[in-house]
């Protein structure tokens, strides 16, 4: 396959960034979208060009470093990550745009890195609990019910990677703290911090300057893990009941 890339070119933070363009042949259909990079980086290489930086990691589909906007979709065209997604999902002479992902909460570091940090800490605000497990325990010294183990695991797939927040037009981060508070809260290990959990993690939410949310679903659509847009709704939920009993 031979492309034409369209590509985000930023020296750093504080440098001017522009779309580049380049041409790659020789693209196996088989290759990972991440590969095809890296053969555009080998020939950058080669003529003395900067590479073009990109965050991976696993490449997996596990870790959610990876994170590009490919035509204006989050981690590309298909429900996956940028890691997982395949070359024959493209055709032979197709442009393809690739952009960091947009969001005033992740700023360009370089290229197509972003600092995603902001994540971090709204997980350091709440997204553990404090109980001391020790070893792993007796699997039914603390009975859950069904409902609530498969709520529980549904939600902790999250792998923040941050597409929802890159394809939400409002830039809100809201699936991806409510994945993380519902995964918590449901389960009696994080009984402890329900109520201080959602309200200190949506509170560093909205310090982080991310864009408040409207449901417009895009998030959801776009999570390479199925995380619900629900799952919005169940915080929502959840913030209600810790301001009604007065932990604010």
């Amino acid at each position: 396959m031979k492309l034409t890339l369209r590509v985000w070119r930023q020296k750093n933070a504080d440098a001017e960034g522009a779309m580049s363009t380049y041409e790659v042949d020789g693209i196996s259909s088989d290759m990972s979208f991440l590969e095809m990079l890296d053969t555009l980086n080998e020939e950058l290489i080669l003529e003395g060009e900067d590479p073009v930086a990109f965050d991976h990691d696993c490449r997996e589909g596990i870790c959610g470093a990876c994170s590009l906007v490919i035509n204006g979709d989050a981690h590309g065209p298909e429900r996956t990550t940028t890691c997982q997604l395949h070359m024959r999902s493209f055709a032979d002479g197709d442009t393809i745009d690739i952009e960091p992902w947009r969001a005033s909460a992740f700023p360009v570091i370089k290229d197509l890195v972003v600092d995603r940090s902001a994540l971090d800490r709204i997980i350091q605000a709440g997204g553990y609990i404090t109980a001391p497990t020790g070893a792993a325990p007796e699997a039914h010294a603390a009975p859950v019910p069904k409902p609530d183990a498969d709520f529980a695991f549904e939600h902790a797939e999250c792998i923040g990677c941050g597409a929802c927040v890159a394809a939400c037009p409002n830039g809100a981060a809201m699936l991806f703290t409510s994945a993380k508070v519902n995964h918590l809260n449901v389960l009696p290990q994080g009984a402890p911090e329900r109520e201080t959990r959602v309200l200190d993690m949506v509170a560093q939410m909205d310090e982080e300057g991310f864009g408040g949310c409207t449901l417009t679903g895009e998030c959801a659509t776009a999570c390479p893990k199925g995380i619900p847009l629900v799952s919005i709704t169940g915080m929502n939920r959840e913030w209600l009941r810790a301001v009604r009993k007065g932990k604010r």
